[in-house]
């Protein structure tokens, strides 16, 4: 069946998902939700009608479409969104070879169908308002978050190596865990922390620790290889880095036959934020954090 005509705010998102989304696919499959007007304002032709600000809220016009209709490509499975990145999905790649027009009918049947399967009233084909603080929300919320965790994350970035290994320690005592050794400066024998699950260590498995402050670095295979080799019987092995981890490094992980856990820094930020109230005061102050509530969303 014929669609109708898309309207300026549908047709201003249908072209710049479908450039953010191509943008993705380039990049290997994500992209930060901070780097997305950004990129939108510099690589896809924008009218003048799309780039005013509108409402009261005063909130630009193709932003406000971006995030309102960006729901719908959600549904349809074609990105998500988690700590402050977009992901795009097998399906959205998929999907590119498609044209925007036809992608975005596509998303706009999956929204509806998700919203009639919950029987819920369907107004998502109105023109976004003021008047919805949902729609509202939703242009700001994810930036919002982006903000955040990129400002904790910087927050490590400053920190030195001695300083990251100290907050995996207090993670660590955080998560139930005794660290009697964390190793001074020099060298440190392949391991950094060594943490009991009791506190004589009597008891197995003793987790031992290595720590890397390389935040925009990737963990190779070699460096996983290293801290499996100085496990002995009882010991299980945790590497974690204020960076990311190389495909070859997590294939390692996974295929060995000794047990290690990889936990990059977003991992990281993440248990940081859930087992932060169980920190003692010092620990805290080494990541300290403010909490604060924004008006949630459903979706």
């Amino acid at each position: 069946m014929a669609k109708d005509k898309f309207s300026r705010t549908k047709a201003c998102a249908t072209k710049t998902l479908y450039a953010v989304m191509k943008e993705m696919s380039r990049r290997g499959g994500s992209m930060p939700a901070k780097e997305l007007y950004p990129f939108v304002n510099e690589n896809v032709e924008l009218t003048d009608w799309e780039k005013e600000p509108a409402g009261k809220m005063k909130y630009i016009r193709w932003t406000n479409s971006f995030q309102f209709y960006s729901i719908d490509y959600q549904k349809a499975g074609f990105i998500v969104k988690k700590n402050g990145n977009w992901y795009l999905t097998p399906e959205g790649e998929s999907i590119l070879k498609k044209t925007p027009e036809e992608v975005m009918n596509i998303a706009n049947d999956a929204y509806h169908k998700w919203k009639k399967a919950r029987e819920i009233e369907d107004n998502h084909g109105e023109e976004p308002t003021d008047n919805s603080a949902e729609t509202n929300n939703a242009v700001n919320l994810d930036l919002l978050e982006s903000n955040a965790r990129e400002g904790i994350r910087q927050y490590i970035v400053a920190k030195s190596p001695y300083e990251f290994q100290d907050m995996v320690a207090g993670l660590l005592r955080a998560m139930g865990y005794h660290t009697p050794f964390v190793a001074p400066k020099g060298k440190d024998g392949g391991v950094d922390i060594i943490a009991y699950v009791d506190p004589l260590g009597a008891q197995t498995p003793r987790i031992k620790v290595q720590v890397k402050h390389k935040p925009e670095t990737s963990i190779g295979a070699s460096d996983i290889r290293a801290l499996l080799g100085v496990l002995r019987a009882g010991d299980i092995a945790l590497f974690v880095t204020s960076g990311t981890f190389s495909p070859d490094a997590k294939n390692t992980s996974t295929t060995s036959p000794q047990f290690i856990r990889l936990i990059d820094g977003d991992d990281f930020i993440d248990m940081w934020t859930e087992y932060y109230d169980k920190m003692t005061d010092d620990d805290k102050n080494m990541l300290p954090l403010k909490r604060i509530s924004f008006l949630g969303s459903n979706e």
